[in-house]
């Protein structure tokens, strides 16, 4: 049996309106404190409301437009290292992981590559300055993780973390009025990123009753919300909530259990394409359910037939069908329709990286691009 640690928040306040605890939080300790932000943030009604009394708590902000390159890093580190001792990112998951990045590397002496999974060579000491996380999306769980992913699309094609215990924020501030407003492409992909996290950590091979029961109260979260994500209404209030929930218990399940295969092609694919990373998991998701029908590992087979039956009891349909069904029917986009071209050596390139990860199943290569064919054009 496989042992379970859960690294989670020192704070967490989860709720309707939680961002009003952002202000207490830095009056309460007057420390430099430099904001991480996206620009939508800035023209949102929340940014509007807290302006006049955040701006004056803050040395200063960055502002975050995409996922954040190791020379970018060095840069915010070069141009704030001693002047800030606490960071506080608003945001989706490339804001959160910036902020999470500097945080890190503005306490290590070396740049960024030289920390970085895959293609550093020295460790991080796991020193950092102290985090407030605030996501703006419900997706990438990152105000709950371990790592700070960073991608380096230009020279050395790559997508990875920094990565220790104490890189999980200390406080995280869940409050699903900021995902009022999101565009449904956006909402939806970011939602299935979620529900990937939880799916394949509840069925990885890391995984024991612990880890598979936390995932699945996050999967219960999901299935309540996927249906009613961009309404206006009551309806709509609650199920950001509870997307919301799904996308931090995914970010716990993750650290726990690992991920699978979808997350072993996607985290190649995201070094070398400006694909939204919610929306390519999304894509491998479909034919992955599809070759999970026919996979014959048993512990699997077992794992997906009580999932699908705690989700949707008396199910008659096979779960792996039933549940890509579900998924399409119930989405308020088709994220799925109109993919996006790849090139036969783009398809190579990733083959020859991408990996199972945690996987009950080692999947092939043959798998992997089925995968990858079912999901996307190759020109």
């Amino acid at each position: 049996m496989n042992t379970s640690l859960m690294i989670a928040n020192r704070q967490t306040f989860f709720g309707p309106g939680s961002l009003r605890e952002l202000l207490p939080l830095l009056q309460g300790n007057n420390l430099p404190t430099l904001l991480f932000c996206g620009q939508s943030f800035l023209q949102g009604e929340a940014w509007q409301a807290l302006e006049s009394r955040l701006a004056p708590l803050l040395t200063g902000m960055e502002i975050v437009r995409h996922e954040a390159s190791p020379q970018e890093i060095d840069a915010w580190v070069e141009r704030w290292r001693g002047k800030v001792h606490r960071v506080v990112a608003i945001g989706g998951g490339s804001v959160l992981d910036a902020a999470k990045a500097f945080a890190t590397m503005s306490q290590h002496p070396l740049a960024t590559l030289r920390y970085l999974e895959k293609v550093g060579d020295m460790p991080v000491t796991g020193e950092t300055l102290p985090l407030i996380a605030v996501p703006t999306t419900a997706g990438t769980g990152s105000e709950v993780t371990q790592n700070a992913v960073v991608t380096d699309k230009k020279d050395i094609q790559v997508k990875a973390s920094l990565r220790h215990a104490n890189f999980v924020p200390d406080v995280a501030i869940l409050d699903p009025d900021l995902l009022k407003g999101t565009p449904d492409n956006i909402l939806a992909c970011c939602a299935v990123d979620a529900f990937t996290h939880l799916f394949e950590a509840y069925l990885s091979s890391k995984g024991n009753l612990f880890t598979r029961q936390t995932a699945l109260s996050g999967l219960r979260a999901f299935v309540h919300a996927w249906p009613n994500l961009n309404r206006a209404d009551q309806a709509g209030d609650e199920a950001r909530e509870q997307m919301l929930l799904a996308s931090w218990l995914g970010g716990v399940s993750l650290s726990m259990a690992g991920l699978g295969i979808i997350h072993g092609i996607a985290g190649e694919l995201g070094a070398i394409r400006d694909f939204h990373h919610g929306e390519v998991c999304g894509r491998l998701l479909l034919p992955f359910l599809t070759l999970l029908a026919d996979e014959e590992n048993a512990q699997q087979q077992a794992l997906m037939s009580a999932l699908v039956e705690e989700l949707f009891p008396g199910f008659t349909v096979p779960p792996a069908r039933l549940l890509m069904a579900w998924l399409k029917d119930n989405a308020i986009t088709p994220f799925w329709e109109a993919p996006p071209s790849l090139s036969e050596e783009e398809v190579s390139w990733v083959l020859a990286r991408a990996n199972s990860k945690n996987a009950l199943v080692n999947y092939s290569e043959a798998q992997q691009r089925f995968m990858i064919e079912e999901a996307y054009r190759i020109a």
